[in-house]
């Protein structure tokens, strides 16, 4: 089903662009009024109103779920997991949502350490028409080495947990819930040491839009499980080595708009960390290509910091000026004092001989004054906060003396003739059949893979792609959608491609191509059933740009001028009617005398 696929209007309006700038507002107040504090967790719809819910973890015991609303504050804390769900000594380490038994309602996934065990333990909090059933929860009769990554294993559309198990010796195993009831499975062909901190993801990597699995193990090294016919097959087509022996946690996007996924990676190139880079390295490639290395700002050298464990160096991606390549949000230290900043990497051209052969880099935008207000700042990742497509920033910095940290919002205030299109892949598990009438819009689902090709303004093809919930631990703070800027072409999209995990030994890939796609809107895809993408069907909502608003002001402002112009040639059309009247009357009168 299509809504304004034929509005031509919203279209046209589309085309024109406003001027361009990027200021960031702070607008925490705004969001959580007094309070803004926690470590944010995941994101999901958890009330199923299309609005983007907040996963919030409160000292180190507590769950507290920010309902989004229309009144300020936009977020409300609304559902709450305390100590008292849990037993005792329980400390909370990350948050995953999704619908694992298969309900089409968002369940609540946590991953906690015992009475200061090294081994995660695994909780999750069954949902129950928008609210969580506190006492039923289900607790794993396994433990894993780390936190495990929550993917599609088996291409049913319902969340797996994979990772290590305690098992002797450790085996690498991923549990299904058929009925709510674990059943444990050993996997691939051989065992492999998982890195700790893993960043292990759930990722397409050879563009057959089927999602593959990335493995990072001890070493450190790489492993790439690419799925064929729903098998997953060890290949060497990364390099395995990384670049440098200190790294940070491994992340994917489509970093120069090829419409593969790559491989980025935070590294320090010596052993204090006083010299960083990130390198990337692509699907087909043996080499790794350094896209930043200039980390000094005036006479201050920025650097990473990767000796926190509990808190793993992350890049956080998302495309902050809509332009078709990804940027990112990373916190750095000084390395002559102690100050921590999250600073914006932007991807923009290569300008030197080390990144020509992937055509971009990173350039760090150092003048941000409303992310350097934020003094020792420890994560910052995106967030669409007024569900308008454009994506806006959450920084989270530890206060002296609080043991939780503080939530800062700043709003992304870009105006540019820039597009985009936002869209989000459901389960598929049911449609209009849904169990006690459930609308299953938003519940979290891992694998899908979504790639768009279109024509810019240029008559040059443009692609880019983007994985949904590849990554699940160390607060990888992933989207439960992806928005792909479209730069400043305001044609329809050309062609959108959506394609989703399959079963094991199923031959045919589950893709889905659409046509004519309206920019500035967002898809809900419902593959239902699966295996049959012709039958798939997707709802299209039209997000209105201040472009739109002053067009449509515009278009308002010529029609009243015309309709002016108009009464005002009508009432001089109607007196000259009037005047040849009585002129008419006036003959009349004398030639009958």
């Amino acid at each position: 089903m299509w809504i304004f696929r034929c509005n031509i209007l919203s279209f046209l309006l589309l085309s024109v662009g406003p001027y361009s700038t990027f200021a960031l507002q702070d607008v925490t107040t705004e969001l959580f009024g007094a309070e803004n504090y926690g470590t944010v967790a995941a994101f999901g719809d958890f009330y199923a109103d299309k609005q983007t819910d907040m996963f919030i973890i409160r000292g180190q015991s507590e769950l507290v779920i920010f309902l989004a609303d229309s009144k300020t504050p936009y977020f409300k804390p609304k559902v709450n997991l305390t100590k008292d769900n849990f037993p005792g000594e329980t400390v909370l380490t990350s948050v995953v949502p999704g619908d694992y038994d298969g309900d089409s309602q968002m369940d609540v996934l946590l991953t906690a350490q015992l009475r200061k065990s090294a081994m995660t333990t695994v909780f999750i909090f069954w949902g129950n028409n928008q609210t969580l059933d506190m006492s039923g929860y289900l607790m794993l009769n396994k433990t894993f080495t780390d936190q495990p990554l929550i993917m599609d294993f088996n291409g049913d559309m319902i969340p797996d947990i994979f990772g290590v198990t305690n098992s002797i010796p450790p085996f690498t195993e991923v549990c299904t819930l058929t009925k709510r009831s674990p059943k444990w499975e050993k996997v691939l062909s051989f065992p492999t040491a998982m890195r700790k901190p893993h960043s292990n993801a759930f990722i397409d990597l050879n563009k057959d839009l089927t999602a593959d699995l990335f493995l990072t193990t001890e070493g450190p090294k790489f492993e790439t499980w690419i799925s064929k016919d729903g098998n997953f097959t060890r290949e060497e087509v990364m390099p395995m080595e990384p670049p440098a022996k200190f790294v940070g946690q491994s992340s994917f996007a489509d970093f120069d708009g090829d419409g593969y996924q790559d491989h980025l990676l935070p590294v320090c190139l010596d052993a204090n960390c006083q010299r960083s880079a990130i390198y990337l390295a692509k699907f087909d490639s043996k080499e790794w290509v350094p896209v930043l290395l200039d980390f000094q700002q005036r006479e201050t050298i920025w650097s990473f910091d990767l000796v926190k464990p509990s808190s793993p160096l992350t890049l956080h991606f998302g495309d902050y000026n809509l332009d078709g390549f990804p940027d990112a949000l990373v916190v750095l230290h000084n390395t002559s004092g102690s100050g921590r900043q999250a600073f914006l990497l932007e991807n923009v051209p290569c300008n030197n001989a080390s990144c020509h052969s992937v055509g971009r880099m990173f350039h760090i935008l150092w003048d941000q004054a409303d992310l350097g207000a934020i003094q020792n700042a420890v994560m910052a990742t995106f967030f669409d906060i007024y569900e308008d497509g454009i994506l806006d920033m959450l920084v989270l910095s530890q206060a002296e003396g609080k043991s939780d940290l503080i939530i800062h919002a700043l709003k992304n205030n870009y105006e540019a003739d820039a597009y985009f299109v936002k869209v989000m892949v459901l389960s598929g598990l049911c449609f209009n059949d849904c169990p006690e009438d459930v609308k299953p819009f938003g519940v979290n689902q891992p694998g899908p893979y979504v790639m768009y090709t279109t024509t810019d303004s240029n008559g040059n093809l443009k692609n880019a792609s983007a994985g949904q919930l590849s990554q699940s631990a160390h607060f990888s703070l992933q989207l439960p959608y992806t928005v792909l800027g479209l730069g400043r072409s305001a044609n329809f999209l050309d062609h959108l491609f959506v394609g989703i995990p399959r079963q094991s030994g199923e031959t045919e890939i589950r893709i889905k191509e659409w046509t004519a796609v309206i920019p500035n809107s967002q898809l809900i895809v419902i593959p239902f059933p699966h295996n049959q993408p012709r039958s798939w069907s997707a709802k299209l909502y039209l997000t209105p740009s201040n472009s739109v608003l002053l067009t449509a002001i515009a278009l308002i402002g010529v029609c009243v001028f015309i309709l002016v112009i108009i009464g005002i040639l009508h009432w001089q059309e109607k007196k000259a009617d009037d005047r040849e009247k009585r002129q008419e009357a006036h003959r009349f009168h004398f030639d009958a005398m």
